[in-house]
C-alpha cells in the first residue's frame, strides 16, 4: 500500500502538482485557505482537511507549496503536532537559511524535512515537466523518489538542508535577469525601428540568446499577453532573498541588486499578481513606446 501523501497550498503551482498525484492514482489529504482551491481538487478525488494539522494527522508524507518562508514556517511548526507525519516536503521557495531552520524544529519532532523547490512555471507544473531541486537525507529522498518523480526531472543536490534552495534562488535570480535585460535591449532595437520578432529570430541564433529569447518573448511579450505563468510579486519574492541570502555569504550581487530594483518597481506599477514579463513593458514605458502601437507592429 503507498504512503498517505497530504497537500497543502494549492495555488497556481500546488494545484496542479497535488493534481498530478491524484491522477497518478494517490489518495491526497488536502488544505488551503482558498475553499474554491480545495473544491477543485476534492471534484478531482482529493479529501478536504480543516486545517494543516489536520493533514498532518492523516498522511505520513505532507509536501507544501506555498508563497513566503513566514506561511512555510507557520505551517511547519503546525503540521509538526501531527499525529500521522513522518516526512515533510516543501516545494516552496524559502531561502537556505529558514529551510535549515525548519529541519532543524522539525527533527526534534522525529519528522525528517527534504527540501524540494520546483522550476519551470504553471505549464510545467502541468505537465510535469518541473526542474525539481531536492536536499536533504539521501535514504528519504531515495523512498519517496518514484512519488518526486510525478512532478518532474529531480536533481538531487545534496543532504544538506536547503542546497535545493540555493540551486533555485540562483536559477530565478538568473532567469529575472534574463527578462531584465532582454528588456532593453529589445527596447532600444524597437525605437531605432528594428522588428522585434526578427531581432528574436537573431537573437536565438546569436550570443544574446537566452531563456527570455527563446521563451519568454516569442509565448508571452511578442504577443503582448504577458502571462507566461510566474507572478511579478513571487519572482521579487526569490530575487530579494536570492540577494540576501548572498550577501550573508559575502558573495556581491551587483547585478542581483539592480534586477531585485526592477521587480520591486514593476511589483508597484502592475502588481503582485502581474506577470514577471511585464518588466518588458515597463522599459518600454520608461523608453517612450507605445504599447499599443508596439501590439500593432508586434
Amino acid at each position: 500500500m503507498s504512503e498517505s501523501i497530504g497537500f497543502i497550498g494549492l495555488g497556481r503551482m500546488g494545484s496542479r502538482m497535488c493534481a498530478r498525484l491524484i491522477d497518478a492514482g494517490h489518495g491526497v489529504t488536502v488544505y488551503d485557505v482558498d475553499a474554491k482551491a480545495v473544491a477543485a481538487l476534492v471534484a478531482r478525488g482529493a479529501i478536504s482537511a480543516p486545517a494543516p494539522v489536520a493533514v498532518a494527522d492523516a498522511a505520513a508524507l505532507v509536501f507544501t507549496s506555498l508563497p513566503s518562508p513566514a506561511i512555510v514556517q507557520d505551517v511547519a511548526s503546525q503540521v509538526a503536532n501531527g499525529r500521522a507525519i513522518k516526512t515533510f516536503v516543501d516545494l516552496s521557495t524559502t531561502g537556505p537559511r529558514v529551510t535549515a531552520a525548519i529541519a532543524q524544529a522539525l527533527a526534534a519532532k522525529n519528522i525528517v524535512m527534504l527540501d524540494a523547490p520546483v522550476s519551470g512555471g504553471v505549464r510545467g507544473a502541468e505537465r510535469g515537466t518541473l526542474a525539481v531541486m531536492v536536499s536533504g537525507p539521501r535514504p528519504t529522498y531515495d523512498r519517496i523518489e518514484p512519488t518526486l518523480k510525478n512532478f518532474g526531472k529531480l536533481f538531487f543536490m545534496g543532504e544538506t538542508p536547503g542546497l535545493g534552495q540555493t540551486m533555485k534562488l540562483a536559477n530565478n535570480l538568473m532567469g529575472a535577469c534574463a527578462i531584465a535585460i532582454t528588456g532593453e535591449g529589445m527596447a532600444m532595437g524597437v525605437k531605432a525601428g528594428l522588428d522585434p520578432a526578427l531581432m528574436i529570430d537573431v537573437l536565438n541564433v546569436s550570443s544574446g540568446r537566452s531563456s527570455a529569447t527563446q521563451d519568454k518573448w516569442p509565448k508571452a511579450v511578442l504577443p503582448r499577453t504577458f502571462d507566461f505563468g510566474f507572478a511579478t510579486g513571487l519572482s521579487f519574492k526569490d530575487v530579494r532573498l536570492c540577494v540576501e541570502e548572498a550577501e550573508a555569504m559575502g558573495v556581491p550581487m551587483v547585478v542581483g541588486s539592480a534586477v531585485r530594483q526592477m521587480l520591486s518597481i514593476t511589483n508597484n506599477v502592475y502588481g503582485p499578481d502581474s506577470d514577471f514579463t511585464e518588466m518588458a513593458r515597463l522599459v518600454e514605458s520608461w523608453s517612450g513606446l507605445n504599447s499599443d502601437k508596439s501590439k500593432k507592429e508586434r
